[in-house]
């Protein structure tokens, strides 16, 4: 699994997310109002920063000659799902 690029961990290092909006307990969902009081998710950093397919901007302006192009690629971090608490 993919997330926004975390900058103060290493490869293999446990981080946990304690910021949970839903839990499904085996058919059981439990959807927090804005989290869900005490579920928490450890997950094992695998690589630190990846880089994420180029994206490429374009502008232009008709009848004016403007043209314009950029591209840019979203770094982020690769995670393991160990365990999840609720």
């Amino acid at each position: 699994m993919f997330v926004n690029l975390l900058h103060d961990v290493e490869a293999g290092d446990a981080v946990e997310f304690d910021r949970v909006l839903l839990v499904d307990n085996e058919g059981a969902i439990t959807v927090g109002t804005p989290v869900v009081e005490g579920a928490k998710v450890v997950a094992e950093v695998k690589t630190k920063m990846v880089k994420g397919d180029k994206v490429l901007v374009f502008h232009k302006k008709r009848r004016k000659g403007l043209r314009k192009l950029n591209g840019h690629r979203e770094q982020f971090t690769e995670i393991v799902i160990k365990e999840i608490i609720a």
